[in-house]
């Protein structure tokens, strides 16, 4: 189960762009919002310092976080976050309130653990490929681990470590698998080295194809 952290909020009563700015310059606060549960959302403000120091710890994204709003508490996980494109500033945080009673979606982080002792790094001269670092899952919320580790001890060249076959504690499943085979998507594959993939060497006025990596764009509220 993910710790419970907490954090301390105000109600925000100026709303719109302009007064985001003001709280963000004149008061070093962002402003955030907190909804679902069948409740109305609720405008709040956080001081910068605060957020910016429970980010810090990795377990924040992945936690029932206890948000304290005018002296009562509310339990709820961190659901978007907006930071600035070029400061290390945040700028805006979604939470989504929780119900103890009723399962919620959340992302996990994975860890990958005993890369050094890799049965295909060490004996088969193999590369690591780590195709994602956290994946999402539905649970109650006493359920929700604060990650998911991966043993990659005994993986050998060749062979993946797929969704199905993560080691998730009781009461945690990955909806996406509920699709069909087709989703049970790989999370960490042990691929041949250089050398072993490489048959014969491409002629030297073959030519050489590039593709464009895309980038996702920030969208601010």
């Amino acid at each position: 189960m993910a710790d419970q952290l907490s954090l301390s909020a105000e109600l925000r009563t100026d709303k719109g762009k302009g007064a985001s700015r003001r709280l963000r310059r004149l008061a070093d606060k962002i402003p955030a919002v907190i909804y679902g549960a069948g409740k109305d959302a609720v405008s709040l403000q956080i001081a910068h310092k605060d957020i910016h120091k429970a980010l810090e710890n990795e377990a924040f994204y992945s936690s029932i976080i206890s948000v304290s709003i005018g002296g009562e508490t509310e339990n709820a996980v961190l659901k978007a976050l907006q930071r600035h494109p070029a400061k290390d500033r945040i700028m805006h945080a979604d939470f989504l309130r929780v119900r103890m009673d009723q399962a919620i979606n959340a992302l996990v982080p994975i860890h990958f653990i005993n890369e050094e002792s890799c049965t295909g790094v060490k004996l088969g001269g193999g590369q690591i490929s780590r195709h994602i670092t956290s994946v999402e899952v539905a649970c109650l919320p006493g359920d929700l681990p604060s990650f998911i580790e991966v043993d990659l001890e005994n993986l050998d060249v060749g062979e993946s470590v797929h969704y199905s076959e993560l080691n998730l504690p009781d009461g945690v499943t990955i909806p996406v698998l509920a699709q069909g085979d087709e989703h049970d998507q790989a999370v960490v594959s042990v691929n041949a080295g250089r050398a072993e993939t490489e048959v014969e060497p491409a002629a030297e006025d073959a030519p050489v194809e590039e593709g464009d990596d895309a980038e996702e764009g920030d969208s601010e509220d």
